[in-house]
C-alpha cells in the first residue's frame, strides 16, 4: 500500500478550488472543463439565472455565452442531459457510466410504498392496446422533437392518480423513458424541453460499452476524486454519479493497489481520504505557495459546495438553500450566492434579477465574522457583482443592505 499523505484543510481547499477551475488560472475549453467536472447540475429556478449557467459564469466570467454551451449540447451533441448529481448536463464521452442505470431502470422494491404506487401506475398505463410508452415513442418517431404538451390524452386515462400524486402521465412516462435512455432532450425553447428518440440525439461516435456496476464505480471513482481534490467515500457518494457507486470500498482498494489513488488523511479531521496520483504535482505547487486566487459568486448548486456537510467541514460555512422556507423565516434569502474569495467563503449575497426592468437587485450582502475588511476585498466583491450584472444583461445594479465591515461596497459597485 502507498504511504499515506497528510493534507491540511487549507491545502485541500486549494486543491478543490483549483480542480473546480475557480482560480485565476487560464481555463481549458468549455467542453474539457465540463468533462473534468463530470456534470453541471440543472435546476429550473431563475431568480437570478439557471444554476448550470451560473456555474459556468463563476468560472469563465461574463465573457461566457449561453449559446456556446447550448451548441455543445444540442448541436455538436458532445454533452447531453441526464442524471448525475441529479438532473444534469453530462459528457457523451461518459455514456457507458450512465448506460448501466438506463438499462436497469426502474428497480422497484416491494417494501417501499412509493415504489408500489409507481409500479401500479406503470402497469396500468402500459396495459391495453396502446401502452403509453409505445404511444410516446411512436409519436416522436413520426413527428420528430415534441414538447409533452403536444401529446394528446383526451380521456385522461394516463393521468397519474394513486393518492401519491395527480398529474400529466405523459410527463411522468417521459421521465421514465429519459431515465431508460430511450428519449433525450433534443433542444429547448426557454425552459421547455423538446424530446426526441435517443437514437436521433446521440452522435455516431458515442461509446457503447455495456459495463457492469463494479466497472462503473471503478471508472467513476477517479473522476469524482479528481474533481473534489481529495475526498472520503461518503463525500464521493454524493458527487458525480450520486447514489450509484457499487462496492465503493472494494474499488477504492483496487485503485490504491494499482497506484492510481493515494490514501490520504486530513489534519484534525476524521475519515479516510483519497487523492489521485495525477494531482500529486499540483499538491506540491500548492505547498510551494503557487495558488492564483480569484473572487466570484457561486450558485447554490455549484459543484464545489453541493455537498453541504463537506462545505461546512472545509470552510466552517453553514449553507442551506432557503427556497422552501417561508419568507419571514429565512435567515439570508430566497436564492443566496456564497462569495468565494481566494481559498475562503467569506460571505453571501441575496440577489434578484428583474427582467422587466433589467435591474440586478442585490437585496442583502452578508459577511462572515472573520471576513477581511480590506479595500481590495470590497473591490473584488464589487467586480464580481458587476460581472454578474453584465452576464445577465442588467442595465442597473441596485444595492440594498450591506454589512458595516464592507461599507465602501456601494462606492465600488457604482
Amino acid at each position: 500500500m502507498s504511504a499515506i499523505i497528510t493534507l491540511t484543510v487549507p491545502e485541500l481547499r486549494r486543491l478543490a478550488i483549483t480542480k473546480q477551475f475557480l482560480t485565476a488560472d487560464e481555463k481549458p475549453p468549455l467542453l474539457d472543463m465540463v468533462q473534468q467536472m463530470g456534470c453541471l447540475q440543472l435546476d429550473p429556478i431563475s431568480a437570478v439565472e439557471r444554476s448550470h449557467l451560473l456555474v459556468v459564469w463563476s468560472r469563465l466570467g461574463h465573457a461566457f455565452s449561453e449559446d456556446h454551451l447550448n451548441k455543445l449540447i444540442y448541436e455538436d451533441r458532445s454533452l447531453f442531459e441526464y442524471w448525475a448529481h441529479v438532473a444534469s448536463i453530462v459528457p457523451v464521452a461518459d455514456y457507458p457510466l450512465h448506460y448501466h442505470m438506463m438499462k436497469s431502470y426502474p428497480r422497484l422494491s416491494d417494501d417501499n410504498q412509493w415504489h408500489q404506487n409507481f409500479a401500479n401506475w406503470l402497469a396500468e398505463v402500459e396495459s391495453g392496446d396502446l401502452p403509453l410508452s409505445q404511444y410516446i415513442l411512436d409519436s416522436l418517431r413520426e413527428n420528430g422533437p415534441m414538447n409533452t404538451k403536444e401529446f394528446d390524452d383526451p380521456d385522461g386515462r394516463w393521468r397519474r392518480e394513486r393518492g401519491w400524486s395527480s398529474s400529466n402521465g405523459v410527463n411522468h412516462m417521459m421521465d421514465v423513458l429519459w431515465t431508460q435512455g430511450k428519449v433525450m432532450v433534443a433542444h429547448r425553447k426557454g425552459k421547455q424541453r423538446y424530446w426526441d428518440l435517443a437514437e436521433r440525439c446521440l452522435p455516431q461516435w458515442t461509446p457503447r460499452e455495456d459495463i457492469d456496476a463494479d466497472e462503473v464505480t471503478y471508472r467513476a471513482l477517479p473522476r469524482a476524486i479528481k474533481a473534489l481534490g481529495a475526498a472520503t467515500p461518503q463525500q464521493i457518494k454524493v458527487h458525480f454519479i450520486r447514489g450509484r457507486y457499487h462496492n465503493i470500498q472494494e474499488n477504492l482498494d483496487r485503485l490504491v493497489a494499482e497506484g492510481l489513488l493515494v490514501p490520504t488523511e486530513l489534519v484534525d479531521q476524521k475519515g479516510d481520504y483519497y487523492l489521485h496520483v495525477d494531482d500529486l504535482p499540483l499538491l506540491e505547487t500548492i505547498r510551494a505557495g503557487e495558488f492564483a486566487p480569484r473572487t466570484t459568486l457561486l450558485s447554490p448548486f455549484d459543484n464545489l459546495i453541493c455537498d453541504r456537510d463537506r462545505t461546512e467541514m472545509l470552510w466552517d460555512f453553514f449553507f442551506r438553500i432557503e427556497i422552501y422556507v417561508p419568507k419571514d423565516k429565512r435567515q439570508y434569502g430566497y436564492y443566496v450566492l456564497p462569495i468565494l474569495h481566494g481559498d475562503d467563503l467569506i460571505g453571501r449575497v441575496d440577489p434578484r434579477f428583474d427582467r422587466k426592468t433589467n435591474t440586478l437587485h442585490i437585496q442583502n450582502v452578508y459577511a462572515e465574522e472573520d471576513a477581511p475588511k480590506t479595500v481590495a476585498t470590497q473591490k473584488a466583491i464589487a467586480a464580481s457583482i458587476k460581472s454578474l450584472a453584465t452576464f445577465l444583461g442588467a442595465d442597473t445594479i441596485e444595492l440594498g443592505n450591506i454589512p458595516q465591515r464592507w461599507n465602501k461596497l456601494s462606492q465600488y459597485v457604482g
